[in-house]
């Protein structure tokens, strides 16, 4: 196995804020979505509307999880590089392998969270295409 460098763990901190951007963006649309939607709520109260808020409380918990994972990556990123500064450098392989796992679960949680967006997309599609055909 080769030698850690600083410049390993360097290199994922324009990766993982670029992620944590794009998380942070999906946070800040579902956050303009759920006010919009709670607007309507409270003028025509409907089932459907309830539901769709549920749906969005689901994915703003994933997103929740994203960031957390992806922060927690970055943070573990910076005390390996930390790690390999002072000479410990097995520590510092430990900590910056946790960092990728962590980095890896929150771009599994973004998978899951882009799965239940695009089925509530096409629950949209599918109403719009059923009452075109009325």
């Amino acid at each position: 196995m080769a030698t850690l460098t600083l410049t390993t763990p360097a290199l994922l901190f324009s990766a993982i804020s670029l992620i944590l951007l794009a998380y942070t963006n999906r946070f800040l649309t579902l956050a303009q979505l759920v006010r919009s939607l709670h607007a309507q709520y409270k003028s025509d109260p409907s089932h459907v509307l309830y539901g769709q808020i549920a749906n969005l409380r689901r994915r703003i918990v994933l997103i929740k999880s994203m960031q957390i994972y992806g922060v927690g990556s970055l943070l573990l990123c910076v005390l390996s590089m930390f790690l390999i500064y002072v000479g410990r450098n097995l520590a510092a392989e430990v900590i910056f392998g946790l960092g990728l796992v962590m980095l890896i679960v929150s771009l599994a949680i973004s998978i899951w969270e882009i799965n239940i967006s695009v089925k509530a997309l096409n629950l949209h599609i599918s109403d719009l295409e059923s009452g075109k055909e009325k």
